[in-house]
C-alpha cells in the first residue's frame, strides 16, 4: 500500500478535516540506463568544473541563479528557507469557484486526500456539496518543498486535489498565428459543415479510459521480457513501507463550525487576522483571572510545550 507524502488537515471557514495527501498518478514509464557497449558496465555522471575538468563534491557546490549570460547570483541555504512556505501540513481553502469555469489546460497534477480517523464526517460533508453546488475549492498546498495552487474537486467516493499551473505558465493562443474570420472565409459551405457533424457523430462513444493502453510501452515490455528469458535473468520488485497511522481526531460540532463560518464569511486567509483583532477586555479579565488564581495556589502558571506532531 502506498504511504502518504504528509499527514495534515483541509481547512475551509473553521473546519478542518484531518487528511493524508496520496499521490494520485502512477509511473509506469520504462526506465532504462545507459551502459558501456564495450563491457556493459553502468555509465557514471559526474559533476564537473567547466573550467578546470576537475569532479566538484557535493558540500562545494552551490545554487545561482543566471540573471545575464555568464553573470551569476548565488542563494545560500537561508535565502531559500526564508522564501519557502511556512505550512506543510495543511490544503488552506480560499474560495471556492464553479469547477466548470478551470480552464483544463491549469490542470497538471492529481493527488488524492483521504480522511483521517474519525474524520469520516467532514469529507463526506465538503465531498457533497461540492458535488451538489458545483464547486471547486481553490487552495495552497506544499508538496515537499514548493507552495502550488491547487483545486479541490469531488470524484467518486474520494475528494481529488488537482495541482494547477499558474497563468504565467500557459502559453496564450494569441502568441501565435491562428485562423481567425467566419466559415466562408476558408470558403466552408453548409454542406461541409453537416458532412463533418455526421462524421463526429458516428464516431462518438462514452468516454471509457479503460479502453486506452499504452501500447508501445506493452510491446516494449514484451521484448524486455523475452531478452530477459532468454538470459536466464529474473525481475524483482520491491515492497514498499507500510503507511503511517493517523493520529486519533476530535469529533467536532460541524453546524456549530458552519453557522459561525456563515455568520463571519470567514476565509481561511483572514483567521489570523482576526485572532489580532481580538478584545483588549477579553485579555485583561483572563490576565487578572490568572493572576487571582496563582495567588491563592502560590505557584505560577506554566503553560505546557505543544506536543509536536509525529509524522
Amino acid at each position: 500500500m502506498a504511504r502518504p507524502i504528509w499527514t495534515g488537515t483541509l481547512s475551509f471557514g473553521l473546519l478542518n478535516v484531518p487528511v493524508s495527501l496520496m499521490s494520485g498518478e502512477r509511473k509506469v514509464d520504462l526506465q532504462f540506463r545507459m551502459l558501456d557497449s564495450r563491457d556493459r558496465k553502468p555509465i557514471r555522471f559526474e559533476r564537473v568544473n567547466a573550467d578546470t575538468g576537475e569532479e566538484v563534491p557535493w558540500k562545494d557546490i552551490v545554487k545561482a541563479y543566471e540573471y545575464d549570460k555568464g553573470s551569476y547570483v548565488v542563494l545560500e541555504e537561508g535565502d531559500i528557507r526564508s522564501a519557502a512556505p511556512e505550512s506543510h501540513e495543511t490544503v488552506e481553502v480560499e474560495t471556492f469557484v464553479d469547477a466548470n469555469a478551470i480552464d483544463p489546460r491549469y490542470y497538471e497534477k492529481p493527488y488524492l486526500l483521504l480522511p483521517g480517523k474519525k474524520a469520516e464526517k467532514g469529507y463526506v460533508l465538503l465531498r457533497e456539496t461540492l458535488r451538489d453546488t458545483g464547486k471547486a475549492g481553490i487552495a495552497r498546498v506544499v508538496v515537499r518543498t514548493r507552495e502550488y495552487l491547487c483545486a479541490v474537486m469531488p470524484q467518486g467516493h474520494a475528494l481529488v486535489l488537482m495541482i494547477l499551473r499558474y497563468p504565467q505558465e500557459l502559453v496564450d493562443p494569441e502568441d501565435y498565428k491562428l485562423p481567425t474570420g467566419s466559415l466562408a472565409d476558408y470558403r466552408i459551405t453548409a454542406k461541409e459543415t453537416a458532412m463533418a457533424g455526421q462524421l463526429i457523430e458516428s464516431m462518438a462513444a462514452d468516454w471509457d479510459p479503460s479502453q486506452y493502453h499504452d501500447e508501445f510501452r506493452e510491446r516494449l515490455q514484451q521484448v524486455l521480457n523475452k531478452r530477459i528469458k532468454s538470459k536466464g535473468g529474473t525481475t524483482r520488485v520491491e515492497e514498499e513501507p507500510e503507511p503511517r497511522e493517523d493520529a486519533t481526531t476530535n469529533v467536532v460540532d460541524f453546524m456549530a463550525l458552519l453557522q459561525k463560518s456563515l455568520d463571519a464569511n470567514t476565509r481561511t486567509p483572514a483567521k489570523k487576522t482576526a485572532a489580532r483583532k481580538a478584545p483588549a477586555k477579553k485579555a485583561s479579565k483572563a490576565k487578572k483571572a490568572t493572576a487571582k488564581t496563582a495567588a491563592k495556589t502560590g505557584k505560577a502558571t506554566k503553560k505546557a510545550a505543544p506536543r509536536r506532531k509525529a509524522g
